[in-house]
């Protein structure tokens, strides 16, 4: 039996893909994007979040085509295609870039909650309180990953009107000049952008745990698409609520915007914000987590939580001796270019060996045994 092979009571329907999917790109990048990308881009920003957005839709698409080839995880396709120890070497590749991808989620979130809410609470205070409630979702298995993804989306979709209490106070010309920007920065502001739409990649570990997974497509596009227009619509307010001079020098666009929101009762609504977001970002940090360890057991035939101790203990130790904003900012650093790099190199490669093998063997000039 493929050791991808996942029994049938483990696995969750199709429908759920579009939650996984939109959950894990609606993160803490939702929170500051608009100033990386209006350095950037500008105006024209809302050219780069479509270019980005489609650009996902084109991986999804490589993504189930790999799966139609070979149905498993990025392990089995990989194996396939390059043979077991280069393969292994790519897949933990992919581990590893899931595993500091979690770590970055947890960190920048940590550090929300210092600048804005409790800054003489340690990082490692908080590390620890997170990593002991993703620990329980993990060992709850994947459908209970899939229940804390659909949950998180259900619950926090009211968030999508408050941005639209700053459009009082909004200058809409601000949106022009349109077309100001050369394609080399509208395509640096699309780059910018990856740190918020990544996380759809995560497909390349669950696709066992989907039922009748070639169905599940049409949902892995339609979560994306929530998520790109979800981004269009906070920089398209952003833009207007701010100058482009003040989007630039503002840390966190998002949260800014919600101070201004004050009731008779409620003084600081962007609190209750930061607080809420903590539900957002669970399936943030629970799914790289969890593709991670999921990959190493593949790899070598352990049981999940051991992986996941080593891994949490050293999230622990970073928070405790090097958490800093230099730390985060090197962090970030290193997941914008590899998580790129991975996309847009590896996956189409993948595709395309796998589909040469194909042809071969149709073409019998691989012998079948």
């Amino acid at each position: 039996m493929n050791q991808a092979s996942v029994n049938e009571k483990f696995k969750v329907s199709p429908f759920y893909v579009f939650f996984l999917v939109h959950s894990m790109q609606t993160g803490v990048g939702v929170l500051s994007f608009q100033r990386v990308l209006a350095k950037s881009a500008g105006t024209d920003g809302w050219i780069s979040i479509l270019l980005a957005g489609l650009i996902v839709h084109t991986f999804i698409w490589i993504i189930y085509k790999i799966f139609s080839i070979v149905p498993g995880d990025i392990i089995s396709a990989s194996n396939h295609a390059f043979g077991k120890w280069v393969g292994n070497f790519f897949s933990l590749l992919f581990i590893l870039y899931c595993f500091l991808l979690g770590m970055t989620i947890i960190n920048s979130y940590i550090n929300v909650i210092h600048v804005w809410m409790f800054s003489e609470v340690p990082s490692w205070a908080f590390a620890f309180v997170f990593m002991t409630l993703i620990y329980y979702i993990i060992t709850g298995g994947f459908r209970t990953i899939t229940g804390i993804a659909f949950l998180t989306v259900a619950v926090s979709y009211w968030l999508i009107f408050v941005p639209f209490y700053g459009l009082k106070y909004s200058e809409f010309t601000n949106i022009l000049p349109i077309f100001d920007h050369t394609l080399l920065e509208i395509w640096q502001g699309t780059r910018s952008t990856s740190l918020s739409l990544i996380g759809f990649e995560m497909i390349l570990m669950y696709y066992p745990f989907l039922k009748d997974a070639g169905t599940s497509q049409k949902f892995a596009h339609g979560g994306a698409l929530l998520s790109t227009l979800l981004a269009l619509l906070i920089y398209m307010v952003s833009i207007v609520f701010y100058s482009e001079r003040q989007l630039e020098l503002t840390l966190w666009p998002t949260l800014t915007i919600t101070s201004i929101i004050e009731f008779p009762f409620i003084q600081r609504f962007e609190y209750i914000i930061i607080s809420w977001w903590t539900i957002i970002i669970i399936p943030n940090m629970v799914i790289p987590l969890w593709s991670a360890s999921r990959g190493l057991k593949r790899m070598f035939d352990i049981q999940q939580k051991y992986p996941l101790w080593v891994m949490f203990s050293l999230i622990l130790l970073v928070n405790i001796f090097f958490f800093d904003i230099d730390s985060l900012y090197i962090l970030n650093k290193i997941i914008n270019p590899y998580c790129v790099s991975f996309l847009i190199i590896y996956l189409p490669l993948l595709y395309i060996c796998l589909q040469i093998k194909k042809s071969k063997k149709r073409s019998g000039k691989v012998k079948v045994p």
